[in-house]
């Protein structure tokens, strides 16, 4: 029997404004006018993580109104900027404002009080136009539409859709858009930067606000940055005979000592076979058939390296 403590509530269209509370991430979206000219941005908190590993590329999802300014911007030329600016109450009523259905590019930028400038993506490629990033922005995704997914290439900009209808990309209902946006660029203040860098503290963590939706037909709502508390991740080893089980079952004739398993015990378990599997490449590429906690250590420092690259 439910506990009396909850009750089970009515599940609406627009289930996470209209039928509970749902914390997402605010921000502006930026995409080109129909000349391809003027940057125009709409708000936007239904933009998520979509492929995150294990791809060609990483990709955001962003669902919005088949109608709305964004997606023909998106549709037409394929390009957006995702802008997380900080939080004041002045810079929220402009998200607001930049989120009213109806506007012209026009009319959302005549009053606009944030500074368009050109991103990295423009600085690359100077003979093409791309949306612009804000100057006041925290943190930037630069992203391109992956269009071909889900056969969406071809999707028109039109004023009403009457179907058929695509699944998880394009025009995906009579109202609604998905765009599976690949990330091209992502781009943060230089603070946050060495945060990520060098690791993040209750003082340097990235102020980004917390929006929860529109709920009672009179306001927006929005929480401001609380600094963050910290908790260590466990430092739990994998039992070296576990270690030992996972890479004889690996389809290979390269042989790991004890001693190189050793090196790896503090991997979380759903990544161990990843890891050895990582390993394994490794060492068919170089030739060794045996792997000890010398060629380990050469593994690692080669991780660490092109994740430096990376960064």
């Amino acid at each position: 029997m439910l506990d009396e403590s909850f009750k089970s509530i009515v599940i609406k269209d627009n289930f996470y404004q209209s039928s509970c509370f749902f914390p997402m991430p605010l921000t502006l979206i930026g995409t080109l006018d129909e000349k391809g000219e003027l940057t125009s941005y709409g708000a936007y908190s239904l933009i998520f993580p979509y492929y995150i590993a294990g791809k060609a590329s990483y990709a955001m999802v962003l669902e919005c109104r088949n109608t709305s300014n964004t997606a023909k911007g998106l549709l037409r030329h394929g390009k957006c900027t995702i802008n997380f600016l900080p939080y004041t109450k002045k810079n929220f009523a402009q998200h607001v404002d930049n989120g009213f259905p109806g506007d012209t590019p026009e009319e959302k930028m005549k009053n606009f009080r944030f500074t368009p400038i050109d991103g990295l993506s423009q600085e690359e490629h100077p003979n093409e136009k791309y949306p612009k990033i804000l100057k006041e922005a925290l943190q930037v995704f630069e992203c391109t539409w992956i269009k071909e997914l889900d056969h969406a290439e071809n999707d028109p900009v039109l004023d009403e859709y009457e179907g058929p209808y695509h699944d998880f990309n394009g025009i995906t209902s009579k109202f609604g858009a998905h765009f599976i946006l690949r990330i091209d660029h992502i781009l943060v203040k230089e603070k946050y930067e060495q945060a990520i860098i060098y690791g993040a503290n209750r003082g340097n963590f990235c102020p980004l606000p917390t929006n929860w939706g529109y709920r009672d037909s009179k306001n927006f709502w929005c929480s401001p940055f609380h600094k963050p508390d910290a908790i260590g991740i466990p430092n739990r080893e994998v039992d070296i005979s576990s270690l030992r089980y996972a890479a004889d079952r690996l389809n290979t004739d390269v042989v790991f000592t004890d001693d190189a398993l050793k090196t790896i015990v503090k991997v979380p378990r759903p990544f161990v076979k990843l890891v050895l599997q990582g390993c394994v490449d490794w060492a068919n590429k170089n030739g060794v058939k045996t792997l000890t906690e010398v060629e380990m250590k050469i593994i690692a420092d080669k991780r660490a390296n092109e994740k430096k690259k990376k960064k």
